[in-house]
């Protein structure tokens, strides 16, 4: 049944998508069809979809499917609607064209809200439009896109990111993600959390979310995998002894030159990588409402609850209660 009530103000919503040869499929089609499925869920047509471009007619994806597109500047957007603008390999080309990057640009000047997929954040600071402002790209793309735009401020661990009306998503399932919140934000949680469950995916991973595990990335950071064998062992013995002698001792280092050169290798210090692997692990059981804090706390090798809560804070910008809220299993079902 409709997850609105009867005096909820029936307001339509256009959400056009801006795709270019070459963008990601997947970016514009897994928001399509949340917004889609969104109007079953409400009951009426909340939001209406167009495929836009700068010239219109068809435009190949990276998978070689054509997507028929309407010019972007005859698309016509006012302050209830949304412009999405996708990403894909070709985004840094198209960012250097000027003719298409204010042709854009002139199309968001009325629209209420704008918001990018994954790289299609690179269009979105190409047109100035992240100055001044938090955001997020996939995580290998988030220095590319920092040094593009020294204005902006880029955070590569959220989902999503909303800053003044502007929001942008990390890598490419995070469009769901998105465009789940936008529902939310539409329509309240009660119509997200619905339509959440008809699509068989999370009910919500909020933007404080880091993209991917602690874990992997401390394998991505280390370029020579030195540390690899390492960062194994660490993970699967969380309680163990792991200040920076005991580490050092077991890569057959002195402590001295092991912190050396586990900071030329990682860019941070041991003793953050232990904090981040326990916090990870700690991240995983907080969604399992059967497990207290306290056990928790232990079994992560934190000592007590309150080390727990001040790494969660310090790393997350959340509490563990906090974070089980969001994220616990049965937490929405109640």
């Amino acid at each position: 049944m409709p997850a609105f009530s009867a005096t909820t103000p029936l307001i339509e919503r256009h959400m056009a998508f801006f795709i270019f040869e070459g963008a990601k499929l997947l970016d514009a089609t897994g928001p399509l069809q949340v917004f889609a499925d969104a109007n079953q869920v409400l009951g009426y047509e909340a939001y209406t979809t167009t495929l836009a471009s700068y010239h219109g007619g068809p435009v190949e994806t990276d998978t070689g499917i054509l997507l028929n597109t309407r010019r972007v500047a005859g698309v016509g957007l006012d302050e209830n609607d949304t412009l999405i603008v996708c990403g894909g390999d070709g985004v840094h080309a198209v960012s250097r064209d000027n003719r298409l990057v204010a042709s854009l640009l002139r199309a968001t000047q009325k629209c209420g809200r704008i918001a990018s997929t994954c790289t299609g954040a690179f269009l979105l600071g190409a047109a100035g439009l992240l100055d001044g402002r938090r955001a997020v790209t996939h995580w290998r793309e988030c220095e590319r896109l920092a040094q593009s735009c020294p204005e902006a401020e880029i955070d590569p661990d959220p989902i999503y990111i909303e800053d003044d009306g502007v929001w942008t998503s990390a890598g490419v399932t995070a469009g769901i993600d998105l465009a789940l919140a936008m529902v939310e934000a539409d329509h309240g949680r009660e119509a997200a959390l619905e339509l959440a469950r008809n699509l068989l995916v999370y009910v919500k991973r909020p933007g404080g979310q880091s993209q991917f595990s602690e874990a992997l990335k401390e394998q991505t950071r280390s370029a020579s995998g030195r540390f690899d064998a390492l960062h194994f062992w660490m993970r699967e013995n969380l309680t163990a002894d792991l200040r920076i002698e005991a580490l050092a001792e077991r890569s057959g280092m002195s402590a001295r030159n092991f912190a050396r050169l586990y900071i030329r290798e990682t860019g941070h210090t041991p003793a953050r990588a232990v904090e981040q692997f326990r916090v990870d692990a700690a991240r995983v059981m907080l969604e399992d409402v059967k497990q207290s804090i306290k056990t928790i706390a232990a079994e992560c090798g934190f000592g007590n609850d309150e080390r727990m809560r001040r790494s969660f804070s310090r790393l997350m910008g959340v509490t563990p209660q906090a974070y089980r809220d969001r994220f616990a299993t049965s937490a929405d079902e109640d």
